[in-house]
């Protein structure tokens, strides 16, 4: 395994490292591209169309801020995140896809998984919490589970975060210098920085067995986290059908007077004090 050179992914070749995309240009774009993430949702709902995205890849890859970006705009009773924990012991005796079917979307959902059934050809595998046979069988069973979701009717989109080897490095060090953002950094991760070229012959084995046609894997550039974000939405949003239903604005009427009340002294509630000059 050869180191990269900026591409992503220890993919060695040319330097194709883009300049940061300007602030102002992407914060424009993700205004509008939020926007249409309304619509969509507004179309899904009322189409009782069931969306299912997964994001993966590496640590520090920009995942989590892409899934921020698609669902500070969205209705968070139409559209779930579904982050799952360590499985416990009773999960571990289940069949392997068990604990992610109860959360798939009903008519008219989005649900988002923030790494999903693919930690078992990732994390568990390179880490040692599965044994060889599971992943084999993993290996066979998921092209095939896919297959079946897609059969009945749920659209599932699955987005790999590419990062370089550098780009993860930088930002595993901010993540130890804010500490708002030191929670981010798990003795996992710690542990998984050791074995960048394991995991990336895990992710290449993984992309050979389940980048099926039904459900195709999609990369993403994400050294730059702003063009990764942008594009990554423009990508979803293509591959949903959807029309403009936004409902028109709605005309208040006057407000009514209202009686007035008595209301008990001030001195007998409790206010948050005021910290800030006014």
């Amino acid at each position: 395994m050869k180191g990269d050179n900026g591409n992503g992914d220890g993919y060695p070749g040319n330097d194709t490292t883009l300049s940061k995309l300007d602030r102002k240009l992407y914060e424009k774009e993700l205004i509008r591209l939020q926007v249409e993430l309304v619509k969509m949702q507004y179309w899904i709902k009322a189409t009782g169309f069931r969306l299912m995205v997964l994001f993966e890849g590496r640590d520090a890859a920009g995942k989590g801020g892409t899934i921020k970006r698609v669902t500070e705009p969205l209705n968070p009773r139409g559209c779930r995140v579904v982050a799952l924990g360590t499985p416990s012991d009773q999960q571990k005796s289940q069949w392997y896809f068990q604990r992610y079917v109860e959360h798939f979307p009903s008519a008219g959902e989005i649900v988002i998984f923030d790494r999903s059934w693919y930690n078992r050809a990732g994390v568990e595998r390179v880490m040692g919490f599965c044994t060889p046979e599971q992943v084999e069988e993993y290996m066979q069973s998921c092209p095939q589970f896919e297959r079946m979701l897609v059969r009945s009717g749920i659209v599932l989109l699955k987005y790999w975060f590419s990062v370089s080897d550098s780009e993860q490095e930088a930002r595993f060090q901010s993540r130890t210098e804010d500490p708002t953002r030191r929670w981010k950094l798990s003795p996992m991760d710690l542990q998984a920085r050791e074995k960048w070229a394991e995991f990336s012959k895990a992710k290449d084995d993984m992309f050979a067995h389940t980048n099926i046609p039904e459900a195709p894997w999609f990369t993403v550039e994400a050294d730059d986290k702003r063009r990764a974000r942008l594009n990554c939405i423009s990508h979803l949003l293509s591959k949903v059908p959807y029309t403009d239903m936004t409902p028109p604005a709605i005309e208040l009427p006057a407000r009514p007077k209202h009686p007035e009340l008595e209301r008990p002294p001030r001195w007998e509630q409790f206010f948050v004090p005021n910290r800030y000059p006014s």
